[in-house]
């Protein structure tokens, strides 16, 4: 495909790295020349000095051939008018726009039809709100990702000692748990991948990632580490557009405090939340976190734009006694030195965001894309399609699809029933499969596995 990314900030850099490595020809737009030649030295695409919404600078760009068009520049304007000129002068076929205001993405009239021609709209605040919801609503897990409208899930977690599963082979799981039906899609111990088989035994220390249907997760997650209490109460340090849209999110069921430094700010926080509530203050602020008893806090979210002061506000609450923390770093290089220490996890609202600009990227019908492990893996979700003679996988048991190395079959979704794979199940059409690479680069072949060919009679 050739793709235009408009932004060569966090997002559009980490999105150019992924889809350069999958042979897709690239063009990336900003005004930023420092940053444009830091990529292009490190990167097989083409790159272009200027403003991203200008026409002289799409047609320079390439626009007039472009398949897909992803605005991700830091600016809501830049990206919403980039689409609109990208379809009035250029036609280009798929617009994609990242927005961040919430007075733009409440009005949902703006976009579509009669408003900006944006085929898909992209907002960080919602995703990383989703995924810290998530952690929270399963104690324990490093990272909870939805399939088929919630319908299964694939759960990160690290098998601790006191788990009943650490120490045995994975086949002793359905002889423990006979009426659970789940799936270990791939492990990872000491940051190696492991393709799990049933002889396979579960270490203290390992990243395990299993798939199971919505209602069976907690019971796999207490096979894998003594399970944790439910939280009650979560402290939010931050107050912008993720800390607002975390608390209000989780307001109505849990005890929320927020901390925000800004008093202005303070003020509209107070009147638009309804049960949250609102501190003013610098969370690097010992005594304040004292005041608060920070001690008796379940979760901490240190979610503001500096992520220094994340950093050092999520350190501050864990040695003072706050039970779990999660922490946003915008900077990809901190992620890996920070997890696991003091800090039980650390968000990437870029890995965030890229899985769902990927969906719309992937060839075949692919309907959902998870990032994983900080790029290296990926998790998707594929609809099967065609009959026996013009598929490559419809018809076929498991165990006769030839899966690329390091893939495995988590589950299929087949008329809103979870089927966890087992050799013996045979893909049907309109079936949705949940697939795990723990070699992203194997991502072409799984694609070609869900390409209808043609059928001659």
């Amino acid at each position: 495909m050739k793709i235009l990314i408009l932004g060569a900030g966090q997002v559009g850099g980490t999105l150019a790295e992924n889809l350069a490595n999958e042979a897709n020809d690239i063009t990336i737009i900003d005004s930023n020349g420092t940053r444009l030649r830091e990529l292009q030295d490190r990167l097989d695409i083409r790159t272009v000095q200027g403003h991203g919404s200008y026409p002289t600078v799409l047609r320079q760009a390439g626009a007039e051939d472009a398949d897909m068009l992803i605005a991700v520049t830091s600016s809501d304007e830049v990206n919403m008018v980039a689409c609109q000129i990208a379809n009035v002068m250029f036609k280009t076929p798929t617009k994609i726009s990242r927005v961040r205001a919430n007075a733009y993405l409440a009005r949902k009239e703006l976009f579509g039809e009669n408003g900006f021609p944006v085929d898909v709209l992209i907002s960080p605040e919602h995703l990383v709100t989703k995924h810290i919801t998530r952690l929270i609503e399963y104690p324990g897990a490093l990272q909870v990702l939805e399939f088929s409208k919630g319908l299964v899930r694939l759960v990160a977690i690290r098998a601790t000692k006191g788990g009943p599963l650490v120490g045995h082979e994975l086949s002793y799981l359905r002889s423990h748990m006979p009426r659970i039906d789940t799936r270990v899609a791939a492990i990872f111990r000491k940051d190696r991948p492991i393709m799990p088989q049933g002889d396979t035994v579960i270490e203290d220390g390992d990243e395990v990632f299993f798939i199971a249907g919505t209602d069976h997760i907690r019971s796999v997650m207490s096979e894998l580490q003594p399970l944790e209490k439910p939280y009650k109460r979560i402290f939010i340090c931050g107050g912008g557009n993720i800390g607002q849209r975390l608390a209000s999110t989780l307001e109505s069921r849990y005890q929320v405090k927020l901390l925000e430094r800004d008093h202005d700010r303070c003020v509209m926080l107070s009147e638009n939340l309804r049960k949250t509530v609102v501190l003013e203050g610098d969370a690097a602020n010992k005594d304040i976190l004292l005041e608060e008893n920070i001690e008796n806090t379940d979760v901490f979210c240190a979610v503001t734009n500096d992520d220094e002061a994340n950093i050092m506000a999520s350190l501050l609450a864990k040695r003072l006694g706050a039970r779990k923390v999660l922490t946003l770093i915008n900077n990809p290089d901190y992620v890996d030195l920070i997890q696991g220490g003091d800090i039980d996890v650390a968000i990437s609202p870029q890995q965030t965001t890229i899985g769902s600009l990927l969906t719309h990227v992937r060839r075949g019908d692919v309907v959902n894309v998870h990032s994983l492990r900080r790029g290296a893996a990926e998790a998707i979700e594929a609809i099967a399609h065609g009959d026996h003679r013009s598929s490559k996988v419809v018809g076929k048991r498991l165990d006769e699809i030839n899966l690329p190395e390091g893939t495995t079959i988590g589950a299929i979704v087949r008329h809103n029933e979870v089927l966890i794979a087992h050799d013996h199940l045979r893909i049907q059409p309109d079936d949705h499969v949940v697939l795990f690479l723990v070699d992203k680069t194997r991502i072409r072949d799984v694609e070609k596995l869900f390409q209808v060919g043609l059928t001659f009679f």
